[in-house]
């Protein structure tokens, strides 16, 4: 396994195969593939845990390894640079840096809906867009959300200046809210949100992005150029694994979220961490892939997510969905 850079990746959750069923791969034949997730494991990432629990990625011939990230931008980059050999990563990142030509293509998008959304205490009332006038919103600079955020204000009849932004660290954003510093929150509805009521023991409502005239692709699984030319085999077992291992989970979500304890320090409580993978699986499909498989795509809903990444500014110029998207590997069916 390649060495990883210095100060790109964070400690790492390391997390080897368990052995599968008589199907499964011997251990000889098995070969060792890292995996580096778009932060420290949460409810979404429940499908590769259970993969793992189940045998699934031993039986297609793969011994998984899980790294924890450390956001989607530092997961683009290393995978483009061969120091994993799969990404877990937000599907703006990866635009973004395409089209700075880091060598990384996704393989499949699971997250088709986008989780962006508003947070907030249901006790501040707020119903639709509108109610967001006059409020203060904890956002962190730079980052895809914030980008976005104006065109979710500007399709519901709203500009920048109706709010007052708080620009706040990503782990500070939670605090801000929770304190009252700010009123509400840009995050992903399958993150933050169940931690928030947790720790407050207070409801925590949203406003969806996409319930409200936005959407655009979210996470999904990545591999460098590299891996593309010199093991396509690896990269579909991998896609295929992956496939299996979402629809196996998409079918036992308790399983599937209990399969994650003791994947980190840093994970969440077991109920924030079903209700996160719950939330999860309201997001893979658009009208284009509703009935399909997991990983399933539309060429149609890429060149959709792209206009939107070039209209709010995430990206400079649009490519093709080719440019993007390796659709001779992706999940199919």
């Amino acid at each position: 396994m390649k060495k990883l850079l210095a100060g790109l990746l964070p400690a790492m959750v390391l997390i080897a195969a368990c052995g599968g069923g008589g199907n499964s791969a011997q251990p000889d034949e098995a070969k060792e593939v890292t995996l580096t997730l778009n932060w420290y494991p949460y409810g979404e990432h429940a499908p590769f845990y259970y993969g793992l629990k189940q045998g699934i990625y031993e039986k297609h011939g793969i011994k998984l390894k899980i790294q924890a990230g450390q956001g989607s931008g530092k997961t683009v980059q290393a995978t483009g640079a061969g120091q994993t050999d799969f990404g877990w990563a937000d599907t703006s990142s990866l635009a973004t840096a395409v089209e700075t030509g880091v060598p990384v293509k996704s393989i499949g998008v699971f997250l088709q809906t986008t989780p962006a959304s508003v947070q907030f205490f249901s006790e501040k009332n707020i119903k639709k867009p509108e109610d967001l006038k006059g409020k203060s919103v904890a956002t962190t600079a730079g980052d895809a959300l914030t980008k976005t955020f104006p065109a979710f204000l500007k399709q519901n009849g709203m500009q920048e200046s109706d709010v007052s932004i708080q620009n706040i660290d990503p782990s500070g954003k939670m605090a801000a809210v929770i304190s009252g510093r700010t009123d509400v929150l840009l995050g992903f509805a399958s993150d933050q949100g169940p931690t928030i009521k947790e720790k407050a023991g207070k409801d925590v409502g949203y406003l969806r992005f996409s319930e409200f005239g936005l959407n655009y692709f979210s996470n999904g699984l990545l591999t460098s150029k590299s891996m593309l030319q010199k093991d396509p085999e690896l990269v579909k077992k991998m896609v295929a694994a992956t496939q299996e291992a979402w629809t196996a989970a998409e079918k036992a979500p308790d399983a599937a979220a209990e399969s994650m304890k003791g994947a980190a320090e840093q994970l969440p409580s077991p109920t924030v961490v079903l209700e996160q993978f719950k939330t999860t699986l309201t997001l893979l499909h658009t009208d284009a892939t509703k009935g399909k498989a997991p990983g399933v795509n539309s060429a149609d809903d890429w060149k959709k997510t792209i206009d939107t990444f070039q209209k709010t500014g995430i990206i400079k110029q649009a490519s093709e969905p080719g440019a993007y998207w390796e659709e001779s590997v992706a999940p199919k069916g």
